[in-house]
Order: C-alpha cells, then sequence, then structure tokens
C-alpha cells in the first residue's frame, strides 16, 4: 500500500522521509527483448544468452535505462500525492548503475523525499532518491541510484 500524503502542500512535512520500498519484481528476458526492439538496443550481453553466458556476467543482463524505465511503476507502489492531475519528470541527477541487473533477479525500489518546493501554475518541484536493489543468486545488492526530479500538479489549478 503506497504512502500517501494528502496535499501538495503537505510534502513539506515529508522532505527528508523514507517513503518506502516497492515490491520485488523479476526481471524476465522477455522484458529485455522488448526493451531492445523499442530503444534499438540489441547488445548481445541483452539479447543473446547463449553468447552472453561466455561473457563477464556469465548470462544477460538488464539494460541499465531499463531499470530506470520501471521508476514510474515502483514509485506508483511507494507513494502517492492526492489532489495531483499531472505528473511531469524533469530529470535524473546523480544517475549510477552500480550493478549489472541479470535476467531472473527480483528488483526493487526504495525512495526517500529529498526536498520540495513550489513552482508557477500550481506546480510543485519534487526530488525523490531513488535506490534500485537487486537480490539475485542469494545475494542482495544496489543496482543504481539516482536524484528524480518531477513536477506535481495540483489538480484545483485545472481550468474546467
Amino acid at each position: 500500500m503506497p504512502q500517501t500524503v494528502t496535499h501538495v502542500r503537505d510534502l513539506a512535512d515529508v522532505v527528508g522521509s523514507f517513503l518506502g520500498h516497492s515490491a520485488w519484481h523479476e526481471i524476465t528476458q522477455r522484458q529485455v527483448d522488448l526493451f531492445a526492439e523499442a530503444t534499438w538496443d540489441d547488445q548481445w550481453i541483452h539479447t543473446d544468452p547463449e553468447r552472453a553466458a561466455t561473457g563477464p556476467y556469465g548470462q544477460t543482463i538488464a539494460h541499465g535505462f531499463l531499470t530506470m524505465s520501471l521508476t514510474p511503476t515502483l514509485l506508483a507502489e511507494i507513494w502517492r500525492v492526492e489532489g495531483v492531475d499531472m505528473t511531469v519528470n524533469q530529470g535524473l541527477d546523480n544517475l549510477r548503475l552500480r550493478a549489472p541487473v541479470p535476467v531472473g533477479a527480483q528488483v526493487r525500489m526504495g525512495a526517500d523525499l529529498l526536498s520540495t518546493r513550489t513552482r508557477p501554475k500550481g506546480f510543485a518541484e519534487v526530488v525523490v532518491r531513488l535506490t534500485f536493489e537487486l537480490e539475485h543468486g542469494g545475494r542482495r545488492q544496489r543496482a543504481a541510484t539516482a536524484d528524480l526530479t518531477i513536477l506535481l500538479r495540483e489538480a484545483a489549478t485545472v481550468p474546467r
């Protein structure tokens, strides 16, 4: 169940807080192949299990940007702000891909609210630290970290 903030103005009360973790999700070869097709990145370490078995990771791995592209879905499992009708990605700062994510690994994301500030036209600018963890072969480690900046727009500011 996601943590709920009841209004954009209440975000300031949560700054500095750990928002929680998403559920664990398995990374499948099908996901990796579909991502490769969508992004035209069909490097063998992602899409050729036979060749990848003899490569540096011993098997296929997820694209780093595939892991990052899970952000909206996993963040929605962690928290939500009521009264928001639109969320806009502004960018990622300090992105680090810290460990390869093997196909078959479980991944989850943790989130910390770093800051918030009011912006024009009913927007709040919010910075969330994302930490992706992976679990594979009985081992858990950090897969990626980044600071995500998003804009949240209050629904009340939308002309009807």
